[in-house]
């Protein structure tokens, strides 16, 4: 089975890229590069530098590796950059991925895995989340998520592109052999590691006035390993005839910002410092989402669901990348050397 990923240099499409191999499948890692990582691509995976909007490399990509189901992870993601920048958001996040829609028809390749958000839902009336909660952004890297969630739909209907959409909020952690890093980073977890590695001086909290257990902020934090197990298990649903389905990844319950720190604390044995700064706005109380629907349909249960251990894996890997994949003086558990990459011309 060859499955082309989409934003395969990234976080959560390196790590995904790493299963599949694992699991027997041929991986066609596609990215950009403008914010993933050449290294973070598995060796075992052929890997191509393209643009989502270049129709052409993609019908090549199509042509030439017989592409049997799609996982799509390719998207701008920083929340407040959506907002002052909201064409590239939707040029990107959903312009591209029509493009990437229209070769697989003309390819006759008709599964699709969509890694969507929860940011869809805004703010929540209720918590959990459930599928069937409104839908209604606050900003328009939300938006741009559940635009292609709807266009996934209509070419369902029309056109008989099967596919799943997983929705969720905060992936953490990490595999043994890729983690998280970004630039610029913007996540709880490993900026706060860069505080325990002494590369940053503070955490800033934004809030402690919510009317929450602690005042903090509470989130869903999710397993990176779990949520590629997500993927998998979507794929195999496809290829058993499920479609058009929407599910949430959550692990029920939610973790403050403080636990968060404290968990941080105990599993490094650093002090973090923190400084408390004011709400950001639009940020709700609490947000978690609720996995049932995932877990009876597609049997999808988080492996890893104690705050610790997922602090525990992310700080491993912080620990032999201290910077990230451009350190050159740490030596990964795995090499990238025999890289296998196309070069279409």
């Amino acid at each position: 089975m060859n499955v082309l990923v989409t934003g395969a240099a990234g976080y959560i499409g390196s790590i995904l890229t790493e299963k599949l191999i694992q699991e027997g499948s041929s991986v066609i890692a596609l990215d950009n590069l403008a914010q993933g990582h050449r290294e973070a691509v598995a060796p075992e995976a052929m890997f191509v530098q393209a643009e989502l909007a270049d129709s052409e490399k993609l019908e090549q990509i199509f042509r030439r590796y017989q592409i049997s189901s799609v996982m799509h992870l390719a998207a701008e993601s920083l929340v407040g950059e959506s907002m002052t920048d909201p064409g590239r958001y939707f040029h990107n996040n959903v312009i591209c991925s029509i493009n990437l829609l229209d070769t697989m028809l003309k390819y006759g390749v008709h599964k699709i895995v969509f890694s969507s958000s929860a940011a869809v839902y805004g703010e929540p009336k209720k918590v959990p989340i459930g599928e069937g909660d409104p839908v209604i952004p606050v900003n328009t890297y939300g938006e741009s998520k559940l635009m292609f969630e709807r266009i996934l739909h209509w070419y369902w209907c029309a056109y008989k592109l099967n596919f799943i959409a997983l929705r969720y909020f905060n992936a953490a952690g990490a595999s043994g052999c890729f983690g998280e890093d970004h630039n610029p980073e913007t996540h709880l977890i490993p900026n706060a590691l860069k505080v325990a590695l002494g590369q940053r001086d503070y955490v800033p909290i934004l809030g402690t006035d919510y009317p929450t257990k602690d005042g903090s902020c509470v989130r869903d934090y999710i397993h990176v390993l779990d949520i590629a197990k997500a993927h998998l298990l979507a794929l195999k649903q496809l290829e058993r005839g499920g479609s058009n389905k929407t599910y949430n990844l959550g692990n029920g319950e939610g973790y403050s910002v403080l636990e968060v720190i404290s968990t941080i604390r105990k599993v490094t044995g650093a002090d973090i410092p923190i400084v408390v700064q004011p709400r950001r706005p639009g940020d709700p109380p609490v947000l978690v989402a609720s996995s049932k629907l995932a877990k009876s349909e597609i049997g999808w249960r988080p492996e890893y669901p104690a705050l610790e251990s997922i602090v525990e894996s992310a700080w491993q890997w912080q620990k032999e990348h201290p910077h990230g994949y451009g350190n050159k003086l740490v030596s990964t558990k795995r090499t990238t050397s025999g890289v296998k990459e196309t070069d279409f011309k």
